[in-house]
């Protein structure tokens, strides 16, 4: 077994009120390649000769209930209700339709579902039982449960083709996922519910298990955290008793999921056949003065900081006010030299076309920070783990305090009815620019 690799620890935190060669769209996690160069996205190498596998252990803590369900505690139909609150889950994210692994036009990329008893069947603290086998496990403890964290995702991933741990299969680029354990907190202080719970009065002061576990699965299909309110991939659980976006149906597999959601999911896993979600915008944020980053010494030999590094470029729908998606700019490769440019590049692509959209600009310093997102330039192979994100100090998990506003924020979170949290205006933009995006035949 090869094991030169990275392991990123990426944490869902109580909502106290939780990149390539070029700048990418949305913000994704990356790894640099063993023998340097330009960081490469975090992905699966999916095929239906090595599909995704994907297990849960149905091992539960006794002396608490963790997970609320309308079947009886300690019941085979308690099991069956849990599982099928974590396939309604993956199928947030595998019935997006403009990816391929999306399971109606591509079957067989998503292995079953299956069951194991052991409690402690998820990557340790220690990494010393990592298996290459993905596992959901709700009675493991961990050190990462820090005050506030209710769930956290552990990513280890290839710094080199041929790489591989445990049952995985060698690696065939650098970046790819080898293996992905997400644990819930299991020490009673936190309560999670399936839907059917939630909707009954004891589920009140839970969390939605499906809205949690969700954004866990979205760390492990290789996202980071979005600095979009109404995004799933957002770092802050929704209140106890509410959950985030739609709950999904048949006509809408992926409800659950913002367009930032669905921007950042495509952009890792595009679909050759896809017609629509093909638009790009790219540009650079720079300085109004240019000699405003004059006296920023070069991070290497030969690579300036000639750009803004750490905004927050945001796409809205011109005609909707809707967000479409989101990343953080700064930054882009040069192929040739394989060296990272702070040049202020930023790209988001996998946007739907024959839309306007207006692109803004912010500072990230509300209730998300750049500490809560990856820093793509400095991902290295030799750190094997990436400590939790900060979080709010939280001393009641089941009453939250409200959030630091911010003062261009607005004065309290917008609620719909499903009990999300609504699309956050850009803070301290004066000004935006329109993009008509067609394609290039129509232009």
């Amino acid at each position: 077994m090869k094991r030169p690799v990275t392991l990123a620890t990426l944490c869902l935190l109580i909502f106290a009120a939780v990149h390539t060669p070029d700048a990418f769209s949305y913000t994704t996690n990356s790894t640099v390649p063993l023998a340097g160069g330009c960081p490469q996205p975090n992905r699966w190498n999916l095929t239906l000769a090595s599909p995704l596998n994907r297990r849960w252990s149905t091992s539960l803590p006794l002396t608490s209930t963790t997970i609320l369900t309308v079947a009886a505690q300690g019941t085979p139909a308690q099991l069956n209700e849990i599982e099928q609150s974590i396939s309604d889950s993956f199928e947030a994210w595998t019935g997006m339709p403009g990816t391929t692994f999306n399971t109606a036009a591509h079957p067989g990329f998503i292995a079953p579902l299956a069951r194991i008893t052991a409690a402690n069947s998820c990557t340790n603290d220690q990494q010393s039982n990592a298996d290459g086998l993905n596992t959901i496990c709700f009675n493991q403890s961990s050190a990462a449960f820090t005050t506030g964290v209710l769930a956290f995702t552990r990513v280890i991933t290839a710094n080199a083709p041929g790489v591989s741990i445990g049952s995985s299969a060698p690696a065939a680029f650098a970046g790819q996922i080898l293996d992905a354990d997400t644990l819930f907190r299991n020490d009673s202080q936190a309560t999670y519910a399936t839907p059917a719970a939630l909707a009954t009065p004891q589920g009140q002061g839970a969390y939605d298990l499906e809205s949690l576990l969700a954004h866990e699965l979205g760390h492990w299909f290789g996202l980071d955290h979005s600095a979009v309110w109404r995004a799933l991939m957002f770092p802050y659980a929704p209140p106890p008793g509410q959950f985030l976006g739609d709950r999904l149906t048949a006509q809408a597999p992926d409800g659950p999921l913002s367009d930032d959601d669905r921007a950042g999911i495509g952009s890792l896993y595009p679909d050759p056949a896809d017609p629509v979600n093909i638009g790009a915008i790219s540009g650079q944020i720079l300085p109004a003065n240019p000699f405003a980053l004059a006296n920023i010494p070069a991070p290497a030999t030969g690579s300036f900081v000639t750009g803004i590094f750490g905004a927050h470029v945001v796409a809205v729908d011109a005609d909707t006010g809707s967000v479409i998606a989101a990343t953080l700019g700064g930054w882009s490769c040069n192929t040739a030299s394989q060296q990272l440019q702070f040049d202020g590049s930023y790209e988001i692509s996998r946007l739907p076309l024959n839309h306007n959209y207006k692109i803004y600009v912010e500072p990230l310093e509300g209730l998300v920070t750049p500490a809560n997102l990856s820093d793509p330039s400095q991902a290295s192979a030799a750190r094997h783990q990436r400590p939790p994100a900060p979080h709010l100090p939280q001393t009641q998990i089941s009453t939250p305090a409200p959030a630091p506003r911010h003062p261009d924020s607005p004065a309290e979170f917008p609620q719909n009815k499903s009990g999300s949290r609504g699309e956050r205006e850009p803070l301290g933009v004066l000004r935006g620019k329109l993009f008509l995006l067609r394609r290039q035949h129509d232009l």
